[in-house]
């Protein structure tokens, strides 16, 4: 995969902002390989799924995203929103783990 096209690791850490732990995530964790990672808004799956085998040294057999829209929030009679985010779910090859933090 040393195309021109593959991600350096400095892009790599762009793409790939953080993994998202939550009792969903942990459940799909341990049945079926698959960890959810927060990405750049702008980032497909080809460049997430070149990220993550990057900077985990794992085989990347599928990927999902998810545009998370942002929830509406009032702080008294000011409203607001967060914002808008991206959530991946990486499929990996059969043994092969990432150590989540």
């Amino acid at each position: 995969m040393d195309g021109k096209n593959s991600v350096r690791e400095e892009e790599a850490r762009q793409i790939i902002l953080g993994p998202v732990i939550t009792e969903k995530g942990t459940m799909i964790q341990e049945q079926s390989n698959q960890y959810l990672f927060r990405v750049s808004s702008r980032a497909n799956k080809i460049q997430v799924k070149q990220a993550v085998e990057k900077l985990f040294g794992v085989n990347v057999t599928g990927v999902r995203t998810v545009s998370v829209h942002g929830k509406l929030r009032r702080y008294g009679r000011v409203a607001g929103r967060r914002p808008s985010w991206k959530k991946a779910i990486v499929s990996l090859r059969e043994g092969d783990t990432i150590a989540v933090v």
